[in-house]
This record gives C-alpha cells, sequence and structure tokens, in this order.
C-alpha cells in the first residue's frame, strides 16, 4: 500500500471511530494474544505502530539476525530482576479483568505494565539456585479521568492500590495506541479539514504528529491535552523538512475531540521536497562514489560473552543483568566485576539507566513555545525504541535481546532486536610502554583495548538516539549518547540570508535558528539525558567526596616554584553538599566511595564519575519547561536510596507541574553519607543547526566515565595478553586497480 492511499485508509477508520473504541477496550472481550510487531507485520495496530514511528517503508534487503531460538511464549522468569514475560504479562491482563476498577464500562487504558522489582537487599542476597521472590506487576492504569497505581500479585492474583487515584500534578507516559489515534484525530474535525483543503492541499497528502505541550498553566489546566503539527509528505518520506507552519490543533488526549485550531502561518510557503530524501536506494550512489572499503570484526573462537538465561551477561571479568524497559529503555543491573588479585567478584552498581530526556526548543513563538519535550516520561523511551539494524546499528559479531512489553488492552507485544550486545576493537591501546633506547633496555609492551557495547537506538519523532553502555577490562563503565535523526525545523519566507530584514542598528531579525536550506529554519535546542545510577562500590553504604584541585602559593624560599596543585577531598554530608555544577574554573574529582573496605595501603575502595564535554541549562528557573526540567539545574545530585524516585522528571511527568522531581526531592536535604546512595549525572547538547544537517543529522556523541578509584590493588588488566600473529586469521584483499 502506498503512502497517500494508507492515509486515506487511516481516515476512514478514524471516521467509523474504531481508534478511539480501541483505546477504550474492555479486558474480558479482548483476546489473549501476542502483538509480533516486526518491521513485516501486517496488523492494523502494528502496521499503523511500524508506519508512523519508523518513519519509512521496510527495506527488505537489510540483513537479518540470526534466527530466534524461541518465540517468548515459552520464556520463564530464571532471576528475580528479569522483566514480565508474555505468560506473566497475560496472567496481569486476566486478573484485572475481572477487578473492580475495569468491570464498571468506563474506558480505561493500561499504561505501563512492568515488574514490581522486589526489595533490593532481597535481590542483592539472591543467588542462582534460590527460589525466586513473588513476582509481581507495578501497572499504572487510567479509568475514566483517574489515574491508578496497582501492584498484582501474579501468583495470589492480589491487587493492591497505592494512593490510588493518584492526586498529584502530571499523568502517566502516553500509550502507542494515544499516539497512533493523535496522528489522525485532527481528520475527523471538519474545520481543520477546511483548513487544509483551502491550503491547495489533498488531505491524503498531509501527515500530523502528536507533541506533547508541556505545562503553562492555562489550556493544560485540568484536562489531558496534546497539540499536532502537520507536515506535508508530498515528493519525499521526509516530511519533517516540509512543516505547514503556524497550524497547531489542540487536541483532548481521552476524548479525542479538537479543542482550537491555530492557523497562523498561511503567509508562509511549505518548503520544498528536493533533496529531503536520504534514503540510500534513492540517492545517487554507486560503488565508484563508496569512500570506505568494507570493515568487519570477525572472532574465529566465537565471541567471548555469554548471556546466560536470556538476560544476564558475562564476559572477562564482568557480569550484569540486562533487560528493557518501555520508559528507561535499557536497565543494567547488579553490575560485578572480577578482581584479578582478590579472585572475587565485587559490586559496582545495583542499577543505571536513563532516566529522563529533556528537549527544550528556543522559539518563544506562538507555534513553538510549548515544544520542551520529555523523552521517556512523555513518549517512553524503551517504547520507541526502534528494531536494530544489522551490520549497520550493531556489527556482525553481535548477538540481540527483544523487549517484551505491554499495549494499552495489556496485551503482550515483542519489539524485535530492541538490544545489542557486542564486542569492540577499533584499534584503541588498553596500556603500552616502550622504553627509551638510550636506557639500553629493549621494552616494547603494549596491550590492545577490547570492549563490550550494550546498544539500543530510540527514534523519539523526528531524532534518533543512541545510548551505549561500554564496558573495559580496566574496570571503566562508559556511558555514550549519540544523536542523530532528523531536525524540527520551521518554516519561513526566506530562501536566502540576505533576504533576512534588518533594524536601524543593522541588527538581523530574530530566526531562532539557522536558515538550513529554501524555506527551513533549523531552530535553536538542548538536550539533556539524566541518568540514574545507583552505585553499590563494594556494599550499599557509599559516600560522595568532592575532590577539588586546589592552587597552593608556595611560601617565600620555599621552592623556586611559585605554585602547585594539591587535592582536598570534602566528603558530602546531606544532599545539598552533592549538588554539583561543572566548572572548569573549578576543577574536581567526583568520588562514591566505600569507607568500610580499603586497599592495602589504606585508600577507600571507590568509582569516580568522569564527565565529558557536556551543557547546562541556560533557561531562567522560573520558565515553566525549567521547573518541570529542574533536574537539569545541577549536572550532579546524590540523594539517598528511595525505592519510588527513579524518574527524575516524576512518576507522572506528562503535564506535570515540576512539584515531584529530583530537585524536588535533593530540598529535603536527607543525610547520604555512608549511605545507601544515588548519584545521578545529566549529559547536555547545546544544538544550533548547521547545513551539515540537513536533511539529516551525523551522529554527534558525547559521553561520561564510570572509572575505578583505589579499586583495585593495582591496574587489574597487567596480565592482559597482547596480539599474536597466530591468534588472528588473514583475510584475502581483492586488488583495486587505480
Amino acid at each position: 500500500m502506498d503512502q497517500k492511499n494508507f492515509f486515506r485508509l487511516i481516515f476512514l477508520i478514524v471516521t467509523a471511530g474504531f481508534i478511539i473504541s480501541f483505546t477504550s477496550t474492555n479486558f474480558p472481550h479482548a483476546p489473549t494474544r501476542l502483538l509480533n510487531c516486526t518491521d513485516s507485520s501486517s496488523s492494523p495496530l502494528c502496521a499503523s505502530r511500524n508506519f508512523l514511528l519508523n518513519k519509512q517503508q521496510p527495506r527488505p534487503n537489510n540483513p537479518k539476525p540470526k534466527t530466534k531460538n524461541h518465540d517468548h511464549v515459552s520464556d520463564t522468569p530464571n532471576h528475580p530482576l528479569d522483566p514480565l514475560t508474555v505468560v506473566e504479562i497475560n496472567k496481569v491482563r486476566s486478573i484485572l479483568s475481572s477487578h473492580a476498577l475495569f468491570t464498571s464500562g468506563t474506558p480505561h487504558a493500561l499504561h505501563t505494565v512492568v515488574l514490581e522489582e522486589p526489595d533490593k537487599n532481597l535481590v542483592r542476597h539472591w543467588e542462582k539456585g534460590n527460589p525466586l521472590p513473588p513476582r509481581k506487576a507495578s501497572v499504572i492504569a487510567r479509568v475514566g479521568p483517574d489515574t491508578h497505581v496497582l501492584t498484582v500479585d501474579i501468583s495470589t492474583g492480589r491487587v493492591d492500590s497505592e494512593n490510588s487515584p493518584v492526586r498529584v500534578s502530571g499523568y502517566p507516559m502516553m500509550t502507542i495506541e494515544e499516539m497512533n489515534a493523535m496522528t489522525v484525530a485532527p481528520f475527523a474535525n471538519a474545520d481543520f479539514n477546511r483548513t487544509i483543503i483551502s491550503r491547495g492541499i489533498n488531505l491524503t497528502d498531509v501527515i500530523c504528529f502528536p507533541i506533547s505541550c508541556g505545562w503553562f498553566g492555562n489550556k493544560e489546566e485540568n484536562a489531558r491535552v496534546i497539540k499536532s503539527q502537520c507536515f506535508l509528505t508530498q515528493g519525499t518520506p521526509n516530511f519533517y523538512m516540509r512543516p505547514i507552519e503556524g497550524l497547531t490543533i489542540l487536541v483532548d488526549l481521552d476524548t479525542k475531540q479538537v479543542i482550537e485550531i491555530s492557523d497562523t502561518g498561511r503567509a508562509i510557503p511549505i518548503p520544498g521536497s528536493t533533496n529531503t530524501d536520504y534514503r540510500f536506494g534513492k540517492l545517487a550512489t554507486t560503488d565508484k562514489t563508496r569512500l570506505l572499503n568494507p570493515i568487519s570484526i570477525e572472532q574465529p573462537r566465537g565471541p567471548s560473552f555469554v548471556i546466560e538465561d536470556n538476560h544476564l551477561v558475562k564476559w572477562a571479568n564482568w557480569e550484569f543483568h540486562l533487560k528493557p524497559d518501555p520508559r528507561a529503555g535499557v536497565v543494567i543491573s547488579r553490575v560485578r566485576v572480577h578482581d584479578p588479585d582478590t579472585q572475587e567478584t565485587r559490586d559496582v552498581m545495583y542499577k543505571g539507566f536513563v532516566s529522563e530526556l529533556f528537549v527544550p526548543y528556543m522559539d518563544p513563538s506562538d507555534a513553538w513555545y510549548f515544544k520542551t519535550y520529555m523523552d521517556a516520561g512523555e513518549y517512553g523511551f524503551g517504547l520507541q525504541a526502534m528494531p536494530l539494524v544489522p551490520l549497520n546499528d550493531c556489527p556482525r559479531n553481535a548477538a540481540y535481546m527483544d523487549g517484551v512489553f505491554a499495549a494499552a488492552d495489556g496485551t503482550p507485544f515483542v519489539r524485535e532486536n530492541m538490544v545489542c550486545i557486542f564486542e569492540s576493537y577499533a584499534g584503541d591501546i588498553g596500556w603500552r610502554h616502550s622504553e627509551s633506547p638510550i636506557t639500553g633496555i629493549p621494552i616494547r609492551e603494549v596491550r590492545p583495548k577490547v570492549t563490550l557495547v550494550v546498544r539500543m537506538a530510540a527514534s523519539v519523532g523526528n531524532y534518533d538516539y543512541i545510548i551505549d553502555y561500554e564496558f573495559q577490562t580496566d574496570g571503566l563503565i562508559k556511558a555514550k549518547v549519540g544523536l542523530s535523526g532528523i531536525l524540527m525545523v520551521k518554516g519561513t519566507t526566506y530562501q536566502n540570508k540576505n533576504q533576512v530584514e534588518k533594524d536601524r542598528e543593522g541588527n538581523e531579525e530574530e530566526l531562532h535558528g539557522t536558515l538550513l536550506s529554501e524555506n527551513v529554519i533549523g531552530v535553536i535546542h538542548d538536550h539533556y539525558v539524566t541518568f540514574y545510577l545507583d552505585l553499590d562500590v563494594d556494599g550499599p553504604d557509599n559516600s560522595f567526596v568532592k575532590v577539588n584541585l586546589k592552587r597552593q602559593e608556595t611560601e617565600p624560599g620555599e621552592s623556586p616554584r611559585k605554585s602547585y596543585l594539591k587535592a582536598v577531598r570534602n566528603i558530602a554530608k546531606t544532599e545539598k553538599d552533592g549538588q554539583i555544577k561543572l566548572s572548569l574554573y573549578d576543577p574536581s574529582e567526583f568520588h562514591v566511595i566505600n569507607s568500610g573496605k580499603t586497599t592495602r595501603v589504606g585508600n577507600p575502595t571507590g568509582y569516580k564519575v568522569v564527565p565529558r564535554t557536556t551543557a547546562a541549562s541556560l533557561l531562567d528557573h522560573d520558565d515553566p519547561p525549567q521547573k518541570r526540567g529542574a533536574f537539569t539545574n545541577n549536572q550532579i545530585w546524590v540523594t539517598p536510596y528511595n525505592k519510588s524516585e527513579q524518574w527524575a522528571g516524576g512518576l507522572f511527568t506528562y503535564q506535570s507541574h515540576g512539584d515531584d522531581t529530583l530537585a524536588v526531592w535533593s530540598e529535603r536535604d536527607r543525610d547520604i553519607e555512608n549511605k545507601d546512595i544515588v548519584v545521578w549525572y545529566t549529559l547536555g547538547f547545546h544544538h544550533i543547526p548547521c547545513q551539515e544537517d540537513f536533511p539529516i543529522m551525523p551522529t554527534v556523541s558525547s559521553s561520561f566515565d564510570l572509572k575505578p578509584v583505589n579499586f583495585f590493588e593495582r591496574n587489574p588488566i597487567l596480565r592482559a595478553a597482547p596480539n599474536f600473529e597466530h591468534d588472528l586469521p588473514v583475510c584475502g584483499v581483492q586488488s583495486v586497480s587505480a
């Protein structure tokens, strides 16, 4: 089915009321089934989901990963942190179908169905072979206008309510079904259709995309609403580059009814489609234009890692539990490293994941001021994860892991190949030393650096995020964020910079961005990715230490030197001591130590957070978006462990007022010395678009490290072996003529 006919079909579906009835499913009448939403699925729900979220037609020439050895129906949990299985999700669905909340005929939807993780202390002491703790599901449901937080005991069928209905600001993250419904809801409104037709545009050439609208205290009060921006699809699959500027539709998420239409951009032309297609098959690319010959990493002896019981990853000196999550994307838990000297397997981190992503755009105009996204809490970072493309997203030697999630009616569905795990070697060096000839000692010792990468990619609307967790044999963990995808652009009357108007002082009109192509402005924006890091260095009782580098002046006559640097260690006593704004002019290290365990020479064992390139928010703290995103006011926070405090923007982020965020919790100023603590790190990007970002952006990345500091007695990869010629096969090289 081509693009035009697809939207015509969707339009008919909406007028028949199918989507409204689907998202108001009554459990007893919904069959038990498994939705396997692969790129080739023919299910109406999956077809809509795949087209609107993948934003491109299936590519039959993509290489396929190895055939799965099971279909998930037979999966069973083997670890206390294993995600809910297909059988368990169906059981939860069955239990809720007879619960009083869901039998009244009131429209309802399940926004979250995930494992209710057992108490941390129980998980820490659990060993393989022991019985699993009772399996429970954490459910967030909307029933009519109310939000309910439920815990479902899968074995007993007991359903407990926690502060239900919820009486705090904000709503749960949207379901995929709601997002799909919002893409077509405007077309059920006659005024909207007349607006499109009056522009001389065919309805079948238009796509509308749902945009969370934040909270500004006006139309967002007492109603769950969303805004929709529309684009012209004619002539390109890259519809983001063809915005119908100034046309904004406000829709009630519950009733699916259009509340208001704002049309302020009729004088602004829709940008053309020329040079906007980015698909390989549509570009004039041949072998003669190829810049690089292909590179492939081969492992003649097979991979060095194993995945036990579907979720326990073991590689070199590392082991950790890995699971997909509909909100966080990927959760890494029970991270432990083997000490080569003591032969102990030691705790490093109990749990780590992306807690929230805050993306404010810097255009205060009526059609743009509300674009201040919270990608995890509003859209579900894991729900937006796309199947990874073998050989391109991940190398040939990768293994894959699927996500099993629940749809709005409780039906389990599979997101295939959501996560990949692979060993990486890029010619980097683990350690080396060559002795100078003047010593007469002929030493040349080098060790290659091979790492293990855990990767996922999420396409949240126009933007693509690549999240890597990279494990090194020296005990370091690197968390890396890559940004790619397509810019959110605005239409303009300008086709060239020389047309931009200037005032009497010669200052150009504020465009709020960069003119990228004819009639296209890339709007300035920020990205903030906040990580939750429950470090347990040799156990849960840790302290946070800020190690400042201070200049020390020498005394007269003490030394030919006038000054030197010294390290000043300050242990954070309370949460406010752990609120850190990074500064080049206040150089510091940030250690998490276990004062109850020391090395043989007396240093407390620890890990340190090592920031790389990052950015800080410059928005006014009283700006409504920044109130909601106040967790970006600092780059580092430290809080005492609290099972209920995991989401930096609050449990209910959608239209929240910012009254339940990391910044609010931290103001309680609780004790954090020698406590079970959580470190929060925010990695930021300022993005001033440039022409090289058009029509699709080259990936830009940044990262931070978790690095051992006095954790080991000495270099833990001292005994690492170098590569030898007989270890590596020699592949034939095809001759290339000039």
